[in-house]
């Protein structure tokens, strides 16, 4: 439908004339817009020439539509006041109806984008909602007849585009034998039992819905779209009842085929299922068509519906570059995933790893459901979807170990001999098949840098793991450290004190030993592996700030190709009818060639790099458990310092009573101290020498005792607190 500017305003009390829409089968659409609300709605008026039997499907359209309320069916609006007497010129009433500003499918199936198909997403958001208002419509018993991209318009919704079917000049309620025999509709979507004026029921819809299913897929209509109406019908009534496309080759053979053609934009595991449903839709007989007795459920719409609640999630093999597809569950784990990855890759479970593209691994324990596409809550056009990208554990090199592209059968074609001239409508379609090849191969670059960003993303966080146990690894040591050097001194002050006071005839030999035995073992505390570590993670770092710089992203010659491909494909669309002739594709050709030797030989230099990332993420995971292994005992060395020093507190009591025992006699004299024994008179008869002697012994005493408490105090106190390791005061000067 196509739009007229207008040439002067029009005004209806609040409503103002905002453009012509276009011309329907019936009349004009006109769309208006009130001042004050801004609501706009479309206005369709009937044409006076009409013949009574159309003005009585207006009138009937109009009866339809107003008693039809569903959200894929346009609805009908209060036509304003005073606006049937302002535009009619005859006795037949307006129709006024919601506006959809995203104009009709025909409009957005001609957009270049969509030459070979729409995007998948689109695909199964159309299916949705053109499947619930057929349906909806069978049920108030209603056939539509006239179902073709220019009677679907496109609105905007909250998330999505909302398909509606609109015109319905052409629909007939369903009589009481449900068969009708006039013939309507559009020739290159009517069934063939319209064609051949037999009669009909709901099933003339199946095969409308399932031609405009299919061009939307690939981009062409599947029956010898080119061909007139007698010859049409005469090939195309010779398909198999699984057939779905019949078309001509560029040498002008008409094949016949149960496949959708390549090239389109769904997945392997979609594209065989829509295969199934369009062979229901397609069947040639209209009492087999839309039904399938051998399956549960049997009927096209139920069996829609199977295909349109499948949860996909899409996996990109890393190692081969392509993805695979999968239905999941509502409760289905990517533990179960992974073993169905496993069947189709042959890559063992416990190989596997399942990167977003932030760089998080999926959790075998979760749900696979996380990773599902849900259309409903995205728009379909979008390229950037969701993808989950398979690693493999054991090995840092990866090599392309892929096949070699398969072209569409026209590029192959024509690229065998590049000079062969083609008539405007093959060339067109070519021009269309080989920008949609190159487009690809660029799509399929970017999915391969996602993988690597997943891939460079795991590598940081990990990385980052790493430097936090190694910051907690180097912290911990200088902390063994100086708890083992406060040890130490202390041990050698006190074997050194011990060696003073021998002389006083207090000796413990097996004390000694004890002491050297408990330096012995402290020196193995210290034998921990930090610096080796420490240098090693030192060596690492540069390589992973390497492979972030990604040199690997050259993919602008792509864009370029890509670019030149698609002028080439709009320039030869544009062209006047007059001027539009036949031409060879030796340039599109050339451009495809290219794309395709340019995207082998950079696939090498990326695994190449994906190598290097795959290797320095392997060293990170190697080093990991080994710093977690030193943490771990120098941990277990702590405590060992900590058992050491209370055995060492223990002996140096036991010394005390050594010492205690050894004393026989009184000594008066200390006040800081209170004396160890009671005086006993006996000691008064003794010789003044042996009393002098005693006193200095015992003050020698004291002054141990003294020293020992006070130095207990402050062991336990730093053992269990170390607060000089905090702050400005260092281990010498709080030794000291």
């Amino acid at each position: 439908m196509n739009r007229v500017p207008l040439q002067q305003q029009q005004s209806c009390g609040l409503w103002e004339l905002k453009e012509r829409l276009g011309t329907g089968g019936f009349g004009n659409v006109t769309r208006w817009q009130n001042k004050e609300t801004e609501e706009q709605i479309a206005i369709k008026q009937c044409r006076q020439e009409l013949s009574e039997r159309n003005k009585e499907r207006w009138c009937l359209e109009i009866q339809i539509i107003k008693r039809l309320d569903h959200v894929n069916v346009v609805a009908a609006r209060e036509v304003p006041e005073g606006m049937q007497k302002l535009m009619v010129t005859n006795d037949l009433p307006l129709l006024a109806m919601e506006y959809c500003q995203g104009g009709d499918l025909r409009k957005y199936l001609n957009l270049l984008e969509n030459c070979c198909g729409m995007r998948e997403g689109s695909v199964l958001i159309l299916l949705c909602d053109i499947s619930s208002a057929l349906t909806y419509l069978h049920k108030k018993r209603i056939i539509h007849r006239d179902l073709k991209p220019e009677n679907i318009v496109l609105q905007q919704g909250e998330k999505r585009l909302i398909h509606k079917i609109i015109d319905l000049g052409y629909a007939k309620q369903l009589d009481q034998s449900s068969l009708c025999t006039s013939f309507v509709g559009t020739l290159q979507y009517l069934a063939p039992e319209l064609i051949e004026r037999q009669m009909y029921t709901v099933t003339v819809d199946y095969w409308s819905f399932g031609t405009l299913v299919f061009e939307c897929i690939t981009g062409f209509r599947p029956f010898l779209p080119s061909w007139q109406p007698v010859p049409w019908h005469n090939k195309v009534m010779l398909k198999g009842d699984n057939d779905i496309v019949v078309y001509e080759n560029l040498t002008r053979e008409v094949h016949f085929s149960k496949h959708l053609p390549q090239p389109n934009n769904l997945n392997s595991l979609l594209s065989l299922k829509l295969e199934r449903w369009l062979q229901l839709m397609l069947k040639w007989s209209p009492q087999e068509r839309g039904k399938d007795p051998g399956a549960t459920p049997s009927d096209c719409f139920s069996q829609l519906e199977v295909i349109l609640q499948l949860k996909l999630v899409h996996v990109l093999n890393m190692m081969s570059a392509k993805i695979l597809s999968y239905s999941v569950s509502d409760d289905e784990t990517v533990a179960d995933l992974q073993l169905r990855i496993e069947k189709d890759t042959e890559i063992p479970v416990a190989d596997q790893e399942l990167l977003l593209e932030a760089g998080l691994a999926l959790e075998p324990q979760a749900l696979a459901m996380q990773c599902a596409i849900d259309y409903s809550q995205i728009d379909g056009r979008r390229t950037d979807l969701p993808l989950v990208f398979l690693f493999v554990r054991s090995t840092c090199s990866y090599e392309p170990q892929f096949a070699p592209r398969t072209l569409p059968e026209n590029i192959s074609y024509v690229q065998s001999d590049p000079k062969i001239v083609l008539a405007y409508r093959p060339l067109r379609r070519t021009c269309g098949q080989a920008w949609h090849t190159i487009r690809s191969l660029k799509e399929d670059w970017q999915r391969l840098q996602q993988g690597q960003k997943a891939a460079i993303m795991s590598l940081l966080r990990h990385n980052s793991s790493l430097s936090k146990q190694k910051n907690d690894m180097v912290s911990m040591y200088q902390r063994l450290m100086a708890k083992l050097d406060f040890f130490t001194t202390s041990l050698h002050i006190d074997m050194d004190k011990y060696q003073e006071q021998t002389s006083t005839g207090i000796v413990y030999e097996k004390f000694l030993g004890m002491w050297r035995s408990m330096e012995q073992t402290a020196v193995t505390c210290s034998q921990a592996r930090v610096s080796e570590l420490e240098e090693e993670m030192m060596q690492l770092q540069p390589d992973i700030v390497d492979v972030q710089r990604q040199p690997w992203r050259s993919g602008e010659a792509l864009d370029t190709l890509e670019g030149k491909a698609m002028e080439l494909f709009r320039k030869l669309r544009e062209k006047p009818r007059d001027q539009r002739c036949s031409g060879d594709s030796q340039e599109v050709v050339r451009l495809v060639v290219q794309a395709v030797h340019f995207y082998e030989r950079k696939l090498r230099d990326f695994y190449t790099h994906l190598s290097k990332t795959a290797l320095c993420r392997q060293r990170v995971m190697e080093l990991l458990p080994k710093v977690e292994g030193v943490v771990q005992k120098m941990a277990e060395s702590e405590q060992v310092l900590i058992r050491l020093q209370e055995k060492r507190q223990r002996e140096l009591w036991n010394l005390l009573k050594v010492a205690c025992s050894k004393v026989r006699s009184p000594v008066s004299g200390s006040s800081d101290v209170p004396p160890l024994l009671t005086p006993r008179p006996s000691l008064q008869q003794l010789d003044e020498s042996l009393v002098e002697e005693s006193r200095t012994f015992e003050s020698r005493l004291q002054s141990l005792l003294h020293d020992t408490i006070q130095e207990s105090e402050t062991s336990m106190e730093m053992l269990s607190e170390w607060t000089w390791l905090r702050g400005d005061q260092n281990f010498s000067s709080d030794l000291s």
